[in-house]
């Protein structure tokens, strides 16, 4: 099993390409504007990583490594170029009660299995169930997260040092507005002039410059929390190795995994729909794992792809690897020789370009269409985007999914029917039209008149699929109800899956392979007592 894991994980693993796909070349202006987004969202991480780093209770320092080591790592390995991973809110809210109850140790070890169970998961290539992902609950994900952001910069707006309880007011709040709308304006208006330099920048860029000269008085980065500081040092988690510390951390270490993973596969998708890229699920899988096993033993609260970041980058016009890799190396240059700089920054400009992409990450089109869709998609995206705000994102995830999925149930579950009619030999055909499965299941027994049928009945599965044990369970039970009656009853036209799945409960008696390829309408005696009837 090892072995094979290994095997898989070795397959799963390809060289970086740096281009933004192998079609396009990596010209120099394409890395110009990779290395200009990669600055714009290196100044828009501190502040992010700084506030996720105090939810979960840990040193600022903490979600600045987190976010340089996950950025440099999936930058480099990552399914997706273009992609921006660090220290996000999702996994901060998880890691609370963790340190809150054990300490900062037992997050570094419970970081390091997280990795691991995303290098498993990426080996077995579990990445590809993102494709269950219905598209109104993308649209949901994405109006939640929207909002989410939004929320979260709500707490720039509040006196620092005052532990979030007081809101700026008077003259502080009327400066600190003005300056978060100077920043979009400039996001806004400066791409119809130029697109020499990404707008994110040029916003935070004349905002800083317009406080510096009229020296006005507004909160700044170094008022959350300083970020200065060395190289990450290699750091085996100071915890205990035995079965009793296994038992604390595997359950936060699955939660952070599942979490991590979905947050990261969904943005992943997103990137790609804006830049037109495809696949990547399992590959992204394992930088993730890399990244947050590597940054357990770095002193490092773990982290997974970033939303907001990842928006800020692909609408700066980074689109290669080269735009991950800079951002993570602006990051660490800031925490060794540039902290005095950086946390001069206005947050009022942190917070402009954060609003902008929110404008940009909201999907907007979804109110237009949400009287258009059929009822259950529209009640889904609302759904899924409540849920996000008021909970996590995996929850709502989960939550669509299922939702969607009981619909579609019950959707097809309402479709199954037959059409009858006799042959010359006096027999009763019943075509059965729609999927068998368990949603159907009782439907399917309904549609047969056992007391007025004739001793010998056809059930032909042309049109329909037997899809699970339920199924099954259906057939076995119609052909007991003629059994009991003195009738015989017959399969016909089973589909090869079809045909698999009754030959290994055991329900035919003949075994031939001519009905799959539907060469000879083979009728196929069923045996019952299989399930025994419950």
């Amino acid at each position: 099993m090892a072995k094979s894991l290994l095997a898989r994980y070795a397959n799963s693993i390809t060289m970086p390409d740096l281009r933004v796909s192998p079609t396009t070349a990596l010209t120099a202006g394409q890395v110009k504007t990779d290395i200009l987004s990669g600055l714009t969202v290196a100044l828009a991480l501190v502040p992010e990583a700084v506030a996720f780093a105090l939810v979960a209770g840990v040193n600022p320092l903490v979600g600045l490594y987190a976010a340089f080591l996950v950025g440099l790592i999936t930058a480099v390995f990552g399914g997706r170029p273009g992609m921006i991973s660090g220290a996000t809110g999702a996994l901060a809210v998880v890691m609370v009660a963790l340190v809150a109850q054990h300490g900062v140790e037992y997050l570094f070890a419970t970081v390091v299995l997280m990795g691991l169970l995303q290098l498993i998961a990426g080996a077995l290539h579990w990445g590809k169930f993102i494709r269950l992902v219905p598209h109104p609950v993308m649209l949901g994900f994405v109006n939640g997260l929207a909002i989410v952001i939004f929320l979260a910069q709500m707490t720039q707006f509040k006196v620092p040092g005052s532990g979030g309880a007081e809101w700026l007011t008077g003259l502080p709040l009327v400066v600190m507005l003005g300056l978060v709308v100077l920043t979009m304006a400039v996001i806004w208006g400066l791409p119809k002039l130029t697109k020499v330099v990404p707008a994110p920048l040029a916003g935070i860029a004349v905002t800083a410059i317009v406080v510096i000269i009229f020296g006005l008085e507004t909160p700044r980065v170094g008022d959350m929390a300083s970020i200065e500081g060395g190289l990450p040092a290699f750091h085996i988690p100071g915890v205990p190795f035995d079965l009793q510390t296994l038992q604390i951390i595997l359950p936060y270490a699955v939660i952070l995994a599942a979490i991590g993973l979905i947050e990261s596969l969904l943005t992943l998708n997103l990137v790609g729909e804006m830049t037109g890229q495809r696949g990547g699920a399992s590959q992204e899988c394992i930088a993730q794992g890399m990244a947050n096993l590597v940054t357990g033993f770095f002193g490092g609260m773990g982290g997974c792809a970033m939303i907001g970041q990842s928006m800020i980058n692909v609408k700066s016009g980074g689109r290669t690897r080269i735009a991950g890799i800079v951002a993570a190396l602006f990051l660490l240059s800031f925490i060794l020789v540039a902290s005095p700089l950086i946390e001069l920054i206005p947050l009022a400009a942190l917070v402009g370009v954060m609003f902008m992409v929110v404008i940009g990450t909201f999907a907007w089109n979804s109110l237009r269409i949400l009287f258009k869709v059929p009822l259950i998609d529209a009640f889904v995206i609302v759904l899924v985007t409540v849920v996000t705000v008021y909970a996590d994102l995996a929850v709502a995830v989960v939550v669509g999914v299922i939702v969607s999925a009981l619909a579609y149930a019950w959707n097809n579950a309402r479709r199954i029917h037959a059409k009858s009619y006799r042959t010359p030999e006096g027999a009763k055909v019943y075509q059965v039209q729609g999927p068998l499965f368990f949603g159907s299941s009782e439907g399917f027994v309904e549609l047969f008149d056992v007391a007025g049928d004739p001793t010998s009945v056809i059930v032909d599965f042309a049109d329909s699929r037997v899809v699970d044990q339920s199924a099954l369970q259906a057939i076995e039970a119609v052909a007991a109800k003629y059994e009991a009656k003195g009738k015989a009853i017959a399969l016909r036209h089973l589909s090869r899956d079809c045909h698999r799945l009754l030959s290994k409960a055991g329900h035919l008696i003949v075994d031939s392979e001519d009905d799959p390829d539907y060469a000879l309408a083979v009728d196929y005696p069923v045996r019952t007592g299989i399930f025994g009837g419950h």
